[in-house]
């Protein structure tokens, strides 16, 4: 913006040298040639500053969240956190009642806590399982209240048992070892009364990048779809099939369709 009124003020001049016409001749001149440009200057530092506020919205707080999971998750290579969001619609209609009090598991919690508050009739929470020093100042505000806290998962969660209608956890589990996924997941179940749902990338369709490696300490290990339905089976998680349906038919209705693996678990009784 600075070189604005100096472009202005080197033009006149330099007529004015050059030629040796009056001043006031020059600087009509002036003007009138360098009106449409000054018009397009102004035009494209609207474009930076619009650009500029993007940014640091992203940074900051409000609805600057849902864009940092689309450049820390999905820079990643994959991102089963944004999914959750998409799915929350269809996710309502699945699970009804069980869905004004769910606990989110995963990266980037902050972003689909936040989606979920916005929903009437909604309580949610969040467990971030990695470091949240990145985050904008909404998230940061989340953690203060305890809304959202950050937790190595690999333990037990801070919560009693069937403390929330619905688990959902996404990004997390592919970061886990089986001999972790013995003691997660299992807890996951315990802190849930109505379902769990479990969102994970597809082998082969998402692949792990450098990115994903600085971020998480490790590449993800995607399984495949018959791998998990062996896992659930050998740690005694049952899958709801009536939730399944019921999500499947509406999303056939709302034309959603994941680019995630989604599991429906049923709670420990």
């Amino acid at each position: 913006m600075s070189r604005r009124p100096v472009n202005v003020n080197l033009n006149p001049s330099r007529r004015f040298g050059d030629n040796g016409g009056s001043l006031l001749s020059g600087s009509a001149y002036s003007k009138s040639r360098s009106s449409p440009i000054l018009s397009v200057a102004l035009i494209a530092v609207g474009a930076l500053l619009l650009l500029a506020y993007s940014y640091n919205g992203g940074r900051g707080g409000g609805g600057g969240i849902v864009k940092g999971v689309v450049s820390r998750v999905e820079a990643a290579g994959h991102s089963c956190t944004a999914e959750v969001q998409r799915a929350i619609p269809v996710l309502k209609k699945a699970y009804g009642d069980s869905m004004h009090k769910v606990l989110h598991v995963g990266p980037d919690t902050c972003a689909v806590v936040s989606t979920l508050l916005s929903e009437e009739e909604t309580e949610a929470w969040g467990v971030e399982p990695y470091d949240v020093e990145d985050a904008g100042r909404s998230c940061k505000a989340l953690v203060r209240k305890d809304v959202v806290r950050v937790v190595d998962i690999k333990y037990p969660l801070p919560y009693r048992p069937k403390s929330f209608s619905i688990v959902l956890v996404s990004d997390a589990l592919d970061y886990l070892s089986d001999k972790y996924l013995n003691k997660t997941l299992p807890d996951l179940a315990r802190v849930s009364v109505d379902g769990l749902v479990v969102f994970t990338g597809y082998p082969r369709k998402q692949r792990a990048k450098a990115a994903e490696v600085s971020k998480f300490g490790k590449a993800a290990k995607l399984r495949s779809t018959s791998w998990w339905s062996k896992y659930f089976g050998q740690i005694s998680l049952d899958e709801n099939e009536d939730a399944a349906k019921k999500f499947k038919l509406a999303a056939t209705k709302m034309s959603y369709v994941s680019n995630c693996q989604v599991f429906h678990l049923k709670s420990f009784n």
